[in-house]
């Protein structure tokens, strides 16, 4: 399923909110674009990330997919919710697989939560590499914000 559109206002608040966190927002800089939701559609690459009318990004391009992986190698902790484009689709799997093998091959902790997320480590074999697996992405990342869980807060 595509993901909405951001609005120019949320990507704005989303960088002012990294940079004001020292955290690094690394957005992708290349895309697979195809012109319908279909293994067998028509793709093209794309260096940029303005997607033409009529055709939708499916998947991050390879030079973001490897700028990510040198991230993750390089990282102490990695926490992974969602892939990277439609890796269910063989033809936009390459960006999720990408970033799947190189959090299995991180010396650190690795932690990857959303049944998504789940579902790619397992369709590339991957599934046993990471330290912790959880189904429940939106959980997880409540959980790390801060929030009180229901069901953490009914077993206390």
């Amino acid at each position: 399923m595509p993901v909405p559109e951001l609005t120019a206002e949320q990507r704005r608040a989303a960088l002012e909110k990294a940079a004001a966190s020292r955290c690094a927002l690394e957005l992708p800089v290349d895309l697979v674009l195809a012109d319908s939701f279909s293994a067998s559609a028509q793709r093209r690459p794309l260096d940029g990330v303005e997607v033409p009318q009529g055709w939708m990004g499916l998947d991050i391009g390879p030079r973001s997919a490897a700028a990510y992986a040198e991230t993750i190698a390089g990282a102490g902790t990695v926490f992974w919710n969602g892939p990277m484009g439609a890796f269910e689709l063989e033809p936009f799997a390459a960006g999720t697989r990408t970033v799947a093998e190189a959090v299995a091959a991180a010396p650190g902790v690795t932690v990857v939560g959303g049944g998504d997320s789940v579902a790619a480590l397992a369709a590339f074999g991957l599934q046993n590499e990471v330290t912790h697996l959880s189904t429940g992405g939106g959980a997880a990342l409540e959980l790390i914000e801060g929030r009180a869980l229901p069901g953490v807060v009914a077993l206390a």
